[in-house]
Order: C-alpha cells, then structure tokens, then sequence
C-alpha cells in the first residue's frame, strides 16, 4: 500500500536528505513526537567519536579487547568472537581506548545494536564500525536503553546511508534526538538493566558449571591441548582419513578422541544417536522487509536465536513450514559457517531455518537422553575438537553431515545427565528472565515518551 508525507521544503533543506526513506509516514510520526518532548541533542549531552580508522595491529598475548560492530547487542556484549589489539597500538590511541560508562553502538552490520561498558571488559579499544557514546550526567544504561527502544532504533535506521555498505555516521548521531527524563527514571532504568546483567552473569555460572560436570567426568576438567612440532602417523591411518595434511593427524585430536573411546559408560556415534533434516535456502529474492524471520547462523548461539535479520513473507513461509519450521525438542546444529553451535528448541519458532542448519531427533534407542545434556557435549571441547580436526586448521565453512554423523558422544549416566541438565535449564531460565527485564527497560522508557 502507498504511502505518502507532506513535508515542508525547509525540513528536506535542514536534514539534506531527499530520499522518501528518510520521510517515511511512521518516522515522522515518532520524530514529531520526540520534538514535542523536553528535549537535548545527542552532542548537547555526550561527547560521540568512533574507533581507530587504520588497519587494526591484533595480538592474542595483549588481553585488550578489540570492540567492533558484532560485539555490542541489545544491552549486552558478545565478547566471544573479539580479537586482542596490540598494546603499542591500544597505547598510542586514546582517544579509541573505552571506558567504563561508555555506550558502544554498532554503525555497520546490524546498525543500532548498543550496550554499556564495564570495568570487568577493560582494558578495551575499537575499531571504525562502532560509535563511542560517552555521557557527561545522564545515565550510560538509560541512554543505550532509549537508543534500542523503537524511538532510538528509527533515528538509527533513518540516519542509515548507503546501499552496498549501509552505514551510520557520527555526524548524523550527533543530531539524534535524546528525550529528558527526571534522574529518578533513569536510576529506574538503570537498575532494570543492571538486575538484568546479573542474571545473566547467574546464568553464565550454572553453565560454567554443567561443563566442568562434564569435562570433569572424561578426565579434561584442566586439559590443555598442545601443538606438537613432531608426531608420526601411520600409513594405515593416512589411507583410512583420506587425509594428507599433518594438522589432521596433531596428538591433541586424537588424545580427546581417546578419553571419549575409553569413557567408562562407553560412546556412540551421531549417526547412531540422532536422525536429521537439513534447512533450506530461499535466496535472496524471497526476502522482505517484513514478514517471519528467516533465520541465518548469524542470528544463532549457543543461547538461542537473536533478531533475525531477514524476513520472508506469509506465502513462503506457509509453502516451507511443513518440512522446514524448527519443532520444540529438536536439537538445531550449525553446519556452515560457524560451525559446531548447537541448542534446544524450547519454544515454537515463527519461521524458517536455512540450508546451514541441521535439524536433529533423538533416535528410539536414546530417547531418554537427556537433550540439554547432549547439546552440551555437541558445544563443548569433545564435539569442537573433532570440528577442528576436520579443518585442518582452517576455517572451513562447511560440515558435510557424512562427517558430523562420524562424532563420538560419550554415554553419560543417567545421574550425571539429568545434573547438567538441571543446571542447563536454570540457566536458560535466568537467562530468558534477563531478556525479559531488557524488554521491559524498553517499554518502559518508550511508555514514558509517549505520556
């Protein structure tokens, strides 16, 4: 359906857009809306910059952490994926250096996603594709929570430029539109963030905590993997791999495989364990701005699955459904990619997963497996070790499942499956309840802009 706005040429001349994006019915209704309230500019109450504009100097020894656009998500950070800058480079750029009480905002990638700060992060530096929000008086918290409510995220999306390579600028933050509220709303606020924080941090122990259950019980609770400079194989061994490389043949893969091999309860293998289907792809004609998620790997963790991204209509998602909608219980593992991720479906799923995903069931025969148990093994150093190995020390981007379905799974006991999978489920509940206090923050903040 069409729509339209009637702006006045003096607003097309203040903002130096043209686009019909940029004047889009819904922006304008939630923009007007913000003007009508006490308001400052962002640059009236933060000091905004962006992070090292040259090529970045990593190194695994510094533990500085380099931010970039994929580590800040809504108000929280994944730190998982980050490098380490080089201290000579992290020292001779400070004005980049974070700090405690900042807000970083992702400016490519999935542009809006922000979070604040902590001293447990530091020390940290940045790159080019995130925004540094350093507050003078108002709340770090409120002001993250207000930047991911539906009021900051159209400043964000209606500031965004470019098509290949969208981008938000720091000259355009400078100019968003930052609501006043009472100091008492923002301690609000910020507590509801902070509570939230901890019961993720609880969440992070218990799951700690099922891993060292189950480390602990194949002997590797401490186990350090070691690159050896000389090993040998055998002629036999080379044959039955199909495989030339040394990588392939390092002590350290096989020393996991061997714990597993001689696990007490015993092993089987994937094959045995699991039955499986694959995601589909829709390509790239399919997606719409609107619609049920079409979830990619880069919308998928360990935890569960994150905004999606892409969106396929009503009429494809009713074609696939039937053979490609995620079932609650099954077990999702990626195959391309980031490969090795895996996670319980807990909950129904409003779309489609694609062709980098494995759907996986639990046989007859193990039917009474405990499934949190098994995606703990399928996550851990057990089932990634056996990933590696395959790369050759690479990164592959694809799993053929004739390999996958050749992992050992040890065969835990009952007892010990049904511990971790306590602590697994606690985990994921205090994790689903800090999300659900995010949430809450947002609308909280956005019910107050609209009194």
């Amino acid at each position: 359906m069409s729509q339209i706005s009637k702006i006045k040429y003096s607003d097309i001349l203040e903002a130096q857009r043209f686009d019909a994006e940029y004047f889009k019915p819904e922006y304008l209704k939630m923009y007007n809306l913000l003007k009508k309230k006490e308001h400052l500019l962002f640059e009236d109450v933060a000091f905004i910059t962006d992070g090292i504009h040259s090529s970045i100097d990593f190194d695994d020894k510094s533990n500085i952490l380099l931010f970039s656009a994929k580590a800040p998500k809504e108000n929280f950070f994944d730190t998982s994926g980050l490098g380490f800058i080089s201290k000579e480079q992290h020292n001779k750029n400070p004005r980049t250096a974070l700090q405690a009480g900042d807000v970083i905002i992702s400016t490519v990638g999935t542009i809006g996603n922000c979070a604040t700060v902590t001293e447990d992060l530091l020390p940290a530096n940045s790159d080019r594709h995130v925004g540094i929000i350093r507050p003078n008086s108002i709340s770090s918290y409120f002001i993250s929570t207000f930047l991911l409510s539906k009021y900051g995220r159209m400043q964000s999306q209606r500031n965004t430029v470019g098509n290949v390579q969208p981008n938000l600028y720091i000259k355009d933050m400078k100019g968003f539109i930052m609501p006043m509220f009472s100091g008492s709303f923002q301690v609000k606020v910020e507590k509801m963030v902070k509570n939230a924080h901890q019961k993720k941090n609880q969440s992070k122990k218990l799951y700690q905590e099922a891993e060292e259950l189950l480390l602990s019980e194949l002997g590797l609770l401490y186990y350090a993997p070691k690159q050896s400079l000389a090993f040998s194989a055998t002629k036999k061994d080379v044959a039955e791999a199909e495989r030339f490389d040394a990588e392939y043949f390092q002590p350290k893969y096989a020393e996991i495989i061997e714990k597993i091999e001689k696990y007490k309860g015993g092993y089987d293998t994937v094959a045995n364990i699991f039955s499986r289907k694959k995601g589909v792809e829709v390509g790239s004609e399919a997606y719409v701005d609107k619609g049920k998620d079409f979830i990619r790997v880069s919308d998928f963790s360990e935890q569960g699955i994150e905004n999606s991204g892409k969106k396929i209509s009503e009429k494809v998602f009713e074609e696939l459904r039937e053979k490609h909608q995620p079932k609650k219980g099954e077990i999702l593992y990626t195959k391309d990619g980031t490969i090795g991720r895996s996670y319980l479906v807990k909950d129904e799923i409003n779309g489609i997963l694609s062709g980098a995903f494995l759907r996986l069931n639990l046989k007859k025969e193990y039917k009474d497996f405990e499934k949190e148990a098994l995606v703990l093994i399928l996550n851990s150093v057990l089932c990634r070790s056996q990933v590696d190995q395959l790369s050759g020390g690479a990164l592959i981007a694809h799993l053929k499942p004739s390999d996958f379905e050749s992992f050992r799974i040890p065969l835990l006991s009952k007892s010990l499956q049904e511990k971790i999978a306590r602590k697994i489920t606690e985990s994921h509940q205090l994790r689903k309840e800090s999300r659900e206090l995010l949430e809450k923050a947002k609308r909280m903040v956005e019910e107050e802009i609209e009194k």
